[in-house]
């Protein structure tokens, strides 16, 4: 029988919470995300021809970063990692068309045209060099923004990452890409209210598919985060590009540093990929964190905002060093 996801993990049932060891898990970063007045920094601008949904926060010498979300999500899957990215740099995260409040574009939906609307996006924002961070179908674009344009970014963050398994389903028969779309759209279609986000139980189900331990995640971080962001226009066709697109073949071209993060226990990327994507691309350095799923970021927050700042930092480092020696 065919596996219903791409994955060789597998939701956790709910009392499987019990057997969480990690304290850090489901657990707010500091500094949290329930101290900022998100309405001061947020914001709408056009691109190509639409409004788009953004927030815009924090400054500083260092290179700003920009956030893309994944399939079915929002600028709001980073709320455990802005307060603390933005400390040291603008961070800027724009809901994609047909996404969070963005409305769907004009154009066909696919993988190309979210690189080449994110370009658009940073000129009206103005942003000329950046580093990237992207989440699942986020990744996908975020590396297909980078081999367009690499001269625009400085260094990449790829987490859970679409583009390996994700193209193999491409040939795969009808039903299995229905299976795998049926599993998917348990998270990205999802749309309920805050008290039923608030149980523990229907958290677990709403949820289960993209986190491991649900129940654990904080009910407002879960509702802000990642509930609100489901039932949005734009998934089928979102979905139905990032299985027509593939990228492996091109990953060796990405010249800057790229850091990979991935959950153990990620249902719907499996950790399999994490290897590959760091096999191919040449400066790279993979990061597994054990008994998390899909959405890391959000699962633990604090050792995503640790590796992220801890590779950010190492390369502007590095760079300040080659240009003493060279001086």
């Amino acid at each position: 029988m065919p596996q219903l996801l791409p994955s060789k993990a597998f939701p956790a049932t709910p009392w499987a919470v019990r057997r969480c060891k990690e304290r850090e898990y489901g657990q707010t970063a500091e500094p949290s995300w329930r101290t900022i007045d998100w309405q001061d920094h947020l914001g709408w601008i056009e691109v190509k021809g639409k409004p788009a949904n953004h927030v815009d926060i924090g400054e500083g010498d260092e290179t700003p970063t920009v956030l893309v979300h994944g399939l079915g999500g929002q600028w709001q899957n980073y709320l455990e990692n802005i307060p603390r990215l933005s400390q040291d740099r603008r961070v800027v995260a724009p809901d994609l068309p047909g996404f969070g409040c963005s409305p769907m574009p004009d154009e066909k939906i696919t993988i190309p045209f979210y690189a080449d609307w994110l370009a658009e996006f940073l000129d009206t924002v103005g942003l000329e060099r950046v580093n990237l961070v992207g989440h699942s179908m986020g990744a996908l674009v975020s590396t297909e923004f980078t081999l367009r344009r690499p001269e625009r970014v400085e260094q990449l963050v790829l987490m859970s990452a679409a583009g390996i398994t994700s193209a193999k389903l491409k040939g795969s028969p009808g039903p299995t890409i229905l299976r795998v779309g049926a599993g998917l759209a348990a998270y990205g279609t999802v749309s309920v209210d805050r008290w039923f986000a608030s149980r523990p139980l229907s958290r677990h189900l709403a949820l289960a598919v993209v986190a491991r331990y649900p129940a654990k995640l904080n009910a407002d971080t879960a509702y802000e985060g990642l509930i609100t962001g489901g039932g949005k226009p734009g998934f089928n066709d979102a979905l139905r590009a990032c299985l027509e697109w593939e990228i492996r073949d091109r990953l060796p071209q990405i010249g800057c540093p790229t850091l990979i993060l991935w959950g153990d226990k990620d249902v719907v990327a499996p950790i399999e990929d994490a290897k590959e994507f760091e096999e191919l691309i040449p400066d790279s350095r993979a990061v597994i964190l054990e008994d998390v799923g899909h959405v890391l970021q959000m699962e633990r927050g604090e050792a995503f905002n640790r590796e992220v700042v801890e590779f950010l930092a190492a390369e502007r480092v590095s760079d300040e060093s080659l240009e003493s020696q060279a001086a």
